[in-house]
């Protein structure tokens, strides 16, 4: 049987009197119930401290990065009202050039949709500004193709100046100009399609605009000719030279030397014979020099 009584001794240090104390059972098995539930309350309220601490940690960490989000979001907005004042001006620019250059509007206008800061709270701010942002893509979108159609237009106005003839092909003096005159051959009335510009032969005769040598050959009544094609319809015919100095496909700028002035073929003397023709017809090269 086990015993219903336990005897507890404390023997002091040094001295010979012991104390003794009788414990029931009972009564240890209920100290040690007690025990046991101090401990459990002890360890539950220390890990409800150190929960409760993290969570203050967490929370202070979550409102520290929500105030930088908020400082962000703030930076966002100035940058995007900056980046939609650029767009007004950029869209601006674009239309006063449109209006130089003749051109249509563009195929939209999304501007008129870019508004100021977001004011609402929570997702809707963030979907506010979101919205904002998308419009700004599709306005720089717009700008975007609206200057590549300005560039494309100012390139082709720009090889459209350097292929329209200017200027005079040589250093001389005008001897007969375009029209209706009599044939120094023949006496009778004839359509002369260019200028006669007079020079002595040798004296160099240049292109009047860039284009791609078409002829460069002996032809009759031309004598040695050079014909450029410049493009947009334009070609030039240098007649009655005494020598070419160009070929066939050559390409070549304006102001660049192509043949020597001369006499050949019907000819009554050392000049250049001066023709511009627009998609085969004779202009008069006085409006061109």
């Amino acid at each position: 049987m086990s015993a219903k009584k336990y005897t507890i001794l404390i023997i002091p240090e040094g001295s010979h009197q012991v104390r003794r104390f009788n414990l029931r059972r009972s009564v240890l098995q209920w100290l040690a119930g007690v025990s046991v539930v101090l401990l459990v309350t002890v360890g539950l309220f220390a890990v409800d401290y150190f929960r409760n601490n993290l969570d203050r940690h967490e929370f202070a960490r979550l409102k520290k990065e929500n105030r930088s989000q908020q400082m962000e979001l703030q930076r966002l907005v100035a940058s995007l009202q900056d980046l939609q004042q650029e767009m007004v001006v950029l869209a601006q620019n674009d239309a006063k050039v449109r209006v130089l250059a003749q051109l249509s509007k563009p195929r939209s206008d999304t501007l008129a949709g870019v508004g100021g800061p977001p004011e609402e709270e929570g997702s809707d701010r963030f979907s506010a500004l979101q919205q904002q942002i998308d419009a700004v893509r599709q306005a720089i979108d717009l700008r975007r193709e609206s200057q590549e159609e300005i560039q494309g237009f100012l390139n082709d106005q720009r090889s459209l100046l350097a292929a329209k003839p200017q200027g005079w092909p040589v250093k001389g003096w005008m001897t007969s100009g375009f029209g209706m005159r009599n044939s120094p051959f023949t006496g009778k009335r004839k359509m002369h399609e260019g200028v006669d510009i007079a020079a002595r032969t040798g004296t160099p005769v240049y292109a009047c605009a860039d284009g791609i040598v078409s002829q460069a050959e002996t032809a009759p009544g031309y004598g040695k000719l050079v014909v450029i094609d410049h493009g947009y319809g334009y070609k030039t015919y240098y007649a009655h030279n005494s020598k070419i100095f160009v070929k066939v496909g050559q390409r070549i700028k304006r102001g660049e030397r192509i043949s020597a002035v001369g006499n050949t073929g019907s000819s009554t003397g050392s000049h250049v014979h001066y023709e511009v023709r627009r998609n085969g017809v004779p202009l008069n090269p006085r409006k061109y020099l």
